[in-house]
């Protein structure tokens, strides 16, 4: 995540979606005025890179999801999550990268109907992590 201020939002929404942990890569800062409660609810793990993440979170039983305009991604609309559901987001810019493609097991984008051809970050983990939580309301 290159900004601070979308990954404090993440981290607000992952709060109200009663998430308990976030992966981040780099060097994560939060801004507590925009994350409010969610910077003392979710913990934030940091890592270097993701990929061995993702392996992890597979071999554990996740089933790795990435939020991502590709060719091959199915419309949030039409996708059914599973239970133990990792969601993986890209950097703002750049997104994905193949190798972590590679390694999920599906990838979702969210329609859009007009310009920008893509929404911010943080408004689509939003999306993403609302629609988690309309098909798994018992967590």
């Amino acid at each position: 995540m290159r900004s601070n201020v979308n990954l404090s939002n993440i981290v607000r929404t992952a709060g109200c979606c009663g998430l308990t942990r976030l992966i981040a890569c780099g060097s994560p800062k939060i801004d507590k005025t925009i994350a409010r409660d969610g910077a003392d609810q979710v913990a934030i793990e940091v890592h270097r890179t993701l990929p061995p993440v993702l392996k992890e979170l597979k071999a554990a039983g996740f089933t790795l999801v990435g939020l991502e305009q590709t060719t091959n991604s199915v419309s949030l609309h039409e996708f059914r999550f599973q239970r133990r559901t990792a969601l993986v987001i890209g950097n703002e810019r750049l997104g994905l990268t193949d190798e972590e493609l590679r390694l999920l097991d599906a990838v979702v984008e969210i329609p859009v109907w007009g310009l920008p051809y893509a929404y911010n970050v943080a408004n689509a983990t939003a999306m993403a992590l609302y629609e988690y939580c309309r098909q798994w309301p018992s967590g």
